[in-house]
């Protein structure tokens, strides 16, 4: 235990030989504390008070190595837009190793921004204060969504000055995780026909995450089913609040089934299942409708990893991994209908329901109206308010008859509407990381050096789910002034 309260037990460093490199991160001439999450270092044990300090600016800078950590830079490959990059790894990014909490719970604790490495491909390694305050920011959001995410510990400021398309500040993250492992890490070794370490990563990540699975008959099936069933269950919850990820490449997907890696990642305003803020997503690869489906080619290419593992018959384990993959469909719509059923006040079950719940968004399509909104102002319909929703149409009639049959469909819940009104503000937030409000308060960090806008942003957001009063414009849509959004990976 070091003097901070790290403890530091490394077993991605002990078991795993041969999949990282030992590296050390640049020295920065002048870090500095940006952001510290003092409730998070407190879950995971920290001194919390000593870090949010000169001295913790230089840990988490990677200036200096708390006592125990072991750094390294994991290897991975990865599809990235459909493609198959055989060599990715941390190019940027340090795993100082990893933490147990007071409950004994393993978390990754890793640097991002930390100067080259081995895996770094030409680039610099190197992070500007944007797009580590957009991940701090975005981790946290949905973090206080619900959401399984990697999280942000701290941001420093690096005294550097980062050369993109233009001089910006630098800055690093330190970001916790359940893991890194992801499906390009099993890639990694896979297409270099290593079996070996492909079983061997196979047994970490089970003995890791899914140790339930280790004393069934097949368990690298079973390891499949798990992580497919844990992907399920995230692709609905952004799917139910309007997360766009914005670059779903296979080394960015966590087999812990954590959202990892936000670069141009953006929540959906007017509802439309072909909304794209990437910029580099030309194609609408990763449109917010084609998440689920882009999920299941992950999955596929995952599974593509196991078939040796799963049966030394390679038909027969391509028989039983297809099947495992054809069947992600329906666990996947299992969640989203029981998170939209939440959403719309229904709490029993009926066989209608997932045309209701489609319908609802049809009646959305086109019409112009803010998907975080008219989800919220349900409860209010609920409570007799029709108009908190239909103003918000340009056609109100549209929605009208989809109204008549919620509301049919609700006087069966046998629930007084008061609780359902409820119930239903606990999931649909009426707070999100609103674009406009985003831009607004990382340009002021950035170009100003301000964090007074950042840090009111992520406070409100830390209550996604409670209206309080004079926060009025952090539940409104983007003006039209706001233009076309466009998200950037930062790189």
């Amino acid at each position: 235990m070091s003097t901070y309260g790290f403890h530091f037990d490394n077993s991605y460093a002990r078991e795993l030989e041969g999949f990282f490199a030992p590296w050390q991160a640049a020295m920065v001439p002048s870090p500095h504390m940006l952001l510290f999450n003092h409730a998070l270092a407190t879950q995971l044990g920290l001194d919390a008070a000593a870090l949010d300090s000169d001295q913790g600016a230089a840990i988490f800078s990677g200036n200096e190595i708390p006592q125990g950590a072991q750094p390294l830079a994991q290897a991975y490959a990865g599809h990235q837009f459909g493609n198959l990059s055989p060599q990715l790894g941390d190019g940027r990014a340090l795993l100082l190793g990893e933490l147990l909490d007071p409950n004994g719970q393993r978390w990754d604790l890793q640097l991002k921004g930390s100067g080259r490495t081995p895996f770094s491909r030409g680039g610099d390694g190197k992070a500007a204060i944007g797009p580590v305050l957009r991940e701090y920011l975005m981790g946290e959001a949905m973090s206080a969504l619900g959401i399984p995410t990697t999280r942000a510990l701290a941001a420093v400021s690096t005294g550097e000055i980062i050369h993109r398309d233009m001089p910006l500040p630098g800055a690093i993250l330190a970001r916790i995780a359940a893991s890194h492992i992801r499906v390009g890490t099993f890639q990694f070794f896979a297409i270099r026909n290593d079996q070996e370490k492909v079983r061997q990563l196979a047994d970490y990540t089970i003995a890791r995450h899914y140790p339930a699975v280790q004393s069934v008959t097949n368990p690298y099936l079973a390891l499949f089913n798990a992580v497919a069933d844990r992907q399920a269950a995230l692709l609905a919850r952004w799917m139910l609040v309007g997360f766009i990820h914005g670059v779903m490449n296979t080394d960015n997907m966590s087999i812990a089934g954590e959202t990892i890696d936000y670069g141009p990642c953006a929540f959906m305003d007017r509802y439309d299942p072909a909304t794209v803020f990437s910029s580099i997503d030309s194609q609408g690869r990763y449109a917010y409708g084609n998440q689920p489906l882009i999920a299941q080619w992950n999955l596929t290419r995952f599974a593509e990893t196991l078939v040796e593992l799963v049966d030394p018959d390679s038909e027969a384990a391509i028989r039983q991994l297809t099947a495992a993959i054809n069947h992600f469909p329906k666990v996947y719509a299992d969640y989203w209908l029981q998170g939209m059923r939440a959403k719309l006040g229904l709490h029993t079950e009926e066989e209608q329901d997932q045309e209701l719940a489609q319908d609802f968004l049809t009646t959305l399509e086109g019409q112009s109206v803010d998907y975080t909104r008219a989800f919220r102002s349900l409860s209010a319909v609920a409570l007799g308010n029709p108009a908190a929703l239909r103003s918000q149409f340009e056609d109100a009639a549209t929605v009208d008859a989809w109204l008549q049959r919620w509301q049919d469909r609700l006087a069966r819940e046998r629930m007084q509407a008061e609780e359902i009104a409820r119930h239903m503000d606990q999931v649909n937030p009426i707070y999100i990381p609103r674009n406009h409000k985003v831009e607004e308060a990382l340009n002021a960090a950035t170009q100003n050096r301000d964090l007074g806008l950042f840090r009111q942003l992520l406070e409100v957001l830390a209550e996604p789910f409670t209206d309080r009063p004079g926060l009025e414009s952090y539940a409104q849509p983007a003006p039209e002034s706001f233009g076309v959004y466009k998200t950037f990976c930062g790189t």
